[in-house]
C-alpha cells in the first residue's frame, strides 16, 4: 500500500508539470471515458497561458522531469503508434545533454572499474566533451608499446541506476493502470512499451552489452566497402566504461563541413539509405538511432556510425514479410499485401482477406500515382500500421521500431538530396535480397530446413506422446472428481480483486488532489 501511494504522488508530480505545460491541453475530452474528463478538465485549469503546440509541450515537461523521462521521451519517438506521427517529429528534437560531471569522480570510476590506476590505463585523459543522461564521454589516449592511439572513454553518470529504477517504477504502475481501464491501452500493449524502455535502458547502462552490440554489428560489416563501425578495446571496457577507437570525422550534421571537404552528398545519402536496409535485411540486426550526430564520414570517405545502445533485430519471418510487403506494394497486388499479414498472424484471421486488401489499396493507389522522388517508403509503412490497426493488429515492436528508423534515415538522406529516389536507391539491397530468399534457391533452402526441423520432431516423437499420456490422465480424473479449490483460496482471490478495484479508483482521486494541492502551493 505505502508502494502505490509513493507511486500516485511522483506521478502526481510528474502529472502536475506536464498539464503545467499544457499537454493535456489538445486533448479531445470526447475520446476519454466519463471518468476521466473532469480530471482533465482540472488539469487544463493550471496550464500556462504561453503556449505552443501540444507536442512542443511534451518536450518542455520531459525536459523539466528530468533524465528518466528524456530518455521516455526519445523512446516514445520510436513508437509513432502510440504518441502519433506528430508528436515523434517533436519528441526527435529532445537532447540529451546534461552538465558534465566532475573529472576526478570520473576517474575514481574508471580506476575502480578497471582496477588500475588511470595512468597506468591511459597515457592521457582528458576533459568531457560530451554530457548526456545516462554517460559522458571523454578523449583520451592509448599506449600499445611505441605507438598511441586516440581512443573515445563513456563513462556511467554515478547514481544513475538508482534514479531509473524509481522512474521505470513510477512508469510501470501507471502502464499497468492505463490497461487495466482502457483498451486502447491494452492494444498499444503499453506495459510492454516500459518493458522494451526497461530494457533498452538496462543495456544503455551495462556498457559490456553495447560492447557487444557494437562488435557484432561490426563483424557484419566487416565486408561492406562504404561502412564501418569503430574498434572496441575490450580491455578497458567494463560495465561502467567503454572504451572504444576515436572517430576523427565530420558528423552528417555539418553540411558545411561535407561541402567544404568535398564530400558528394548525393552519394553520401544513397549510402546511408543503402547501409541501413542492408543490415536491416541481410543481417537482421541494425542501428536504430541513426541521426546525423551519431553518424560521420572518415577521411576514407567511409560512413562510420557511433552509438550503439538502441540497436534492432529482425528474424527471419520478419525479413520475409516485410519484402513481401513491398513488393506486393510495387506490384499492385494487394491481396497478396492482406494474405501476408493475415498468415503471419499479425491480423486476426476473423477479418475477411478482401476487405482488408481494399483498405491496402486506399494506401497503395496514391503511390503510383506520384514520381518516384516523391514517394516515402517510410511514409508508406506509417499509414500501413495506421490501416492494420483498424484491423487489431497487435503492436509489432521490432517493426515500429524499423519503421521509425526508416523515417530518420530518409530524413538524412534526403536532406542532402531532397529529390533522391528512395525506390532506385533502394532496389539492389531489396531485389537481391527477395531473390536469394523469395525465389527458387530460397525456397530450396527453406525446404531444406523443414526436413531438419521435422527430423528433429520426429526424434522428440516418443517423448511428446509419453506426455500427452499423462495429460489426458489428469484430464479424466478432473472430469471425474473435479477442480478443488480451498475456501482460503477463494477468500484470498477475491480480498485480491477488491484490493485491486479500490485501489484503481483511489489512484484516480489521489492524482487530482495532489494536483490541486500542488496547484495551490504554487
Amino acid at each position: 500500500m505505502i508502494s502505490s501511494t509513493v507511486h500516485v504522488l511522483r506521478l502526481a508530480r510528474a502529472g502536475f508539470v506536464l498539464a503545467h505545460e499544457g499537454v493535456f491541453a489538445s486533448i479531445d475530452p470526447t475520446l476519454l471515458p466519463p471518468a476521466a474528463r473532469p480530471l482533465l478538465a482540472l488539469a487544463n485549469l493550471f496550464a500556462r497561458r504561453a503556449a505552443k503546440n501540444g507536442a512542443s509541450r511534451l518536450v518542455a515537461a520531459f525536459a523539466r522531469l528530468g533524465p528518466s523521462y528524456v530518455k521516455l521521451g526519445q523512446f516514445l519517438a520510436t513508437r509513432p503508434d502510440v504518441v502519433g506521427a506528430r508528436a515523434v517529429g517533436e519528441l526527435e528534437k529532445l537532447q540529451d545533454k546534461m552538465p558534465p560531471f566532475p573529472r576526478a569522480v570520473a576517474e575514481q570510476i574508471i580506476q575502480a572499474s578497471l582496477g588500475q590506476k588511470l595512468d597506468e590505463a591511459f597515457a592521457e585523459f582528458g576533459e568531457p566533451v560530451a554530457a548526456a543522461s545516462i554517460a559522458q564521454v571523454h578523449r583520451a589516449l592509448v599506449r600499445d608499446g611505441e605507438s598511441t592511439r586516440e581512443v573515445a572513454v563513456k563513462v556511467l553518470r554515478p547514481g544513475i541506476e538508482r534514479r531509473f529504477a524509481r522512474d521505470l517504477s513510477d512508469m510501470y504502475f501507471a502502464a499497468r493502470l492505463a490497461e487495466r481501464f482502457h483498451p486502447e491501452a491494452r492494444r498499444l500493449r503499453v506495459v510492454e512499451v516500459v518493458d522494451t524502455l526497461a530494457r533498452t535502458v538496462r543495456m544503455e547502462m551495462d556498457f559490456r552489452l553495447e560492447a557487444a552490440a557494437a562488435s557484432e554489428f561490426a563483424e557484419n560489416c566487416a565486408g561492406d566497402s562504404e561502412f564501418r563501425v569503430p574498434a572496441i578495446d575490450w580491455n578497458r571496457t567494463t560495465k561502467d566504461v567503454l572504451t572504444l577507437e576515436w572517430i576523427e570525422g565530420i558528423p552528417l550534421s555539418d553540411i558545411a563541413a561535407l561541402r567544404k571537404a568535398n564530400v558528394d552528398l548525393p552519394n553520401l545519402g544513397r549510402i546511408v539509405i543503402q547501409s541501413f536496409l542492408r543490415h536491416a535485411m541481410r543481417d537482421g540486426f541494425f542501428h536504430a538511432d541513426m541521426h546525423q550526430g551519431n553518424l560521420f564520414v572518415d577521411a576514407a570517405g567511409k560512413l562510420v556510425a557511433v552509438d550503439f545502445g538502441i540497436m534492432g533485430r529482425l528474424g527471419m519471418k520478419e525479413r520475409k514479410f516485410l519484402a513481401e510487403v513491398l513488393y506486393g506494394f510495387i506490384t499492385r497486388d494487394y491481396r497478396r499485401v492482406a494474405e501476408v499479414h493475415i498468415d503471419a498472424g499479425y491480423v486476426p484471421s476473423s477479418h475477411r482477406v478482401e476487405d482488408f486488401a481494399q483498405a491496402i489499396r486506399a494506401i497503395g493507389e496514391p503511390i503510383h500515382s506520384r514520381t518516384a522522388d516523391q514517394i516515402s517508403m517510410a511514409k508508406l509503412l506509417t499509414l500501413l500500421f495506421e490501416i492494420t490497426a483498424l484491423f487489431d493488429m497487435r503492436t509489432r515492436t521490432e517493426l515500429v521500431l524499423l519503421q521509425k528508423t526508416m523515417v530518420v534515415v530518409e530524413g538524412v538522406a534526403r536532406g542532402f538530396d531532397p529529390k533522391l529516389n528512395i525506390w532506385a536507391v533502394s532496389d539492389p539491397v531489396v531485389r537481391s535480397w527477395i531473390e536469394e530468399h523469395l525465389g527458387p534457391l530460397g525456397k530450396l533452402a527453406d525446404a531444406g530446413q523443414n526436413l531438419g526441423l521435422f527430423g528433429r520432431a520426429a526424434g522428440r516423437l516418443p517423448d511428446f506422446l509419453g506426455r500427452i499420456d499423462g495429460l489426458v490422465s489428469k484430464l479424466e480424473h478432473a472430469t471425474e472428481h473435479g477442480f478443488a479449490l480451498s475456501g482460503e483460496s477463494l477468500d484470498g482471490i477475491g480480498r485480491a480483486e477488491a484490493r485491486r478495484a479500490r485501489w484503481g479508483k483511489l489512484a484516480l482521486w489521489v492524482i487530482a488532489a495532489a494536483l490541486v494541492a500542488l496547484a495551490w502551493r504554487g
